[in-house]
């Protein structure tokens, strides 16, 4: 049987990255995007199109603001692949860069609900099927919040939600040794090469046993080659 592997996450270079990955190892897999909802005139991100053609990535739709549709996501994914057995969370969330008065209210709103908060209900609805099953492989994928230039305009937004997810995933990483199923997280500080971080994450998780729990990999410019 194969496994069943699940990708979460805005559309990104790194979102991107870690799906093609995916298609190398599996015949198909599934993935929910988080819809960018932003001020687009305000927001720079990199917004890559789907590959036409593709039937090995069967797309999801995820609103991350409901507790309700975390729980249907996930329903719905265990539906269509038979079990999920990695889930891999991406977190790289727009910017939003402007100063502070000039701060679209919808948009703070708007990034909380989908950037912030839509990652804890998903984690309890996974939690929750690996807890049930007692396997499962829980990742969490992100950039090290980078650090700010003093010329550039601010970003306001973005490095937040960054910063509460780094702070999820810490918090998940510590408890692992209470769950019955496996959780890890990866870090880069290589902004940019997306392509290596992807691989070296899933290099990690084919390899990966329970020793490894609780373990946070962190990328750089030679930990790909460890």
């Amino acid at each position: 049987m194969t496994r069943g592997i699940f990708i979460a996450g805005n559309e990104s270079a790194l979102s991107r990255a870690l799906e093609a990955e995916a298609e190398r190892r599996v015949e198909r897999f599934a993935a929910a995007l988080i819809p960018n909802r932003l001020t687009g005139a305000l927001v720079t991100n990199t917004v890559l199109k789907n590959s036409a053609g593709n039937d090995k990535r069967l797309y999801l739709d995820w609103n991350p603001s409901s507790p309700i549709s975390a729980r249907t996501l996930i329903l719905a994914a265990e539906n269509r692949l038979d079990r999920i057995d990695e889930a891999i969370l991406v977190c790289s969330p727009p910017s939003l860069r402007c100063s502070a008065s000039e701060l679209p209210l919808a948009d703070a709103e708007i990034l909380v609900n989908d950037h912030i908060k839509g990652w804890f209900f998903l984690v309890k609805e996974l939690a929750a099927v690996f807890s049930n099953r007692k396997s499962g492989i829980l990742s969490l994928v992100y950039h090290d919040v980078p650090p700010a230039r003093k010329d550039d305009a601010a970003d306001i937004l973005g490095p937040a939600a960054l910063a509460s997810f780094q702070a999820l995933a810490q918090g998940l990483l510590a408890a692992a040794h209470n769950e019955s199923y496996i959780t890890v997280g990866f870090s880069s500080s290589d902004a940019g090469n997306e392509e290596a971080f992807s691989s070296f994450v899933f290099k990690n998780i084919d390899e990966i046993n329970k020793r490894n729990n609780g373990k946070l990999y962190k990328f750089g410019k030679l930990s790909f080659f460890k």
